[in-house]
């Protein structure tokens, strides 16, 4: 049995906890939608929409579906929260940084103090409310279905 299966199977979803996990994955769809419709990448510094209010809007939308997913498959001795946890853990203390290292690099390179005002003002990745100024391109349906957002969020 592949491992999705073996949640499935050993799943105890409630109607609440079911409905409080979709509705935390819809959340993260919904970001990382909006996000793979203002990204271009490597083009120029992106700004608008999510990214300025986080500077990865994808990983936010990615943990919030995994996060729903953990809330809504209640697992007896809470394996899926346990789960979640290592993935956390991983996530946080692993990639993230690699993540930061490598990108900002790339990115400090490409675009100068443009990215060092906006790595100064912009949280790394859960918003803090305030915009960072500036970044007035609107999302673009045709951007967010050229990244593949559909078909990565939903899958």
């Amino acid at each position: 049995m592949d491992p999705p299966g073996a949640l499935v199977y050993v799943s105890r979803p409630t109607p609440a906890l079911t409905a409080a996990g979709a509705l935390f994955a819809l959340g993260g769809v919904a970001v990382r939608l909006w996000a793979a419709g203002h990204l271009t990448k490597s083009v120029r510094l992106i700004t608008s929409g999510p990214y300025a209010y986080t500077q990865n809007p994808l990983y936010l939308g990615r943990l919030m579906i995994l996060t729903g997913l953990a809330i809504a498959a209640r697992t007896p001795g809470y394996l899926n929260l346990v789960a979640l946890a290592l993935g956390y853990t991983v996530f946080f203390l692993y990639y993230i940084p690699r993540k930061l290292r490598v990108e900002g690099g790339r990115l400090a390179r490409l675009h100068g103090p443009a990215f060092e005002a906006y790595r100064a003002s912009v949280p790394i990745l859960f918003p803090s409310g305030r915009r960072h100024p500036g970044g007035d391109e609107t999302w673009s349906f045709r951007l967010m279905v050229r990244n593949q957002e559909p078909l990565v969020a939903t899958g």
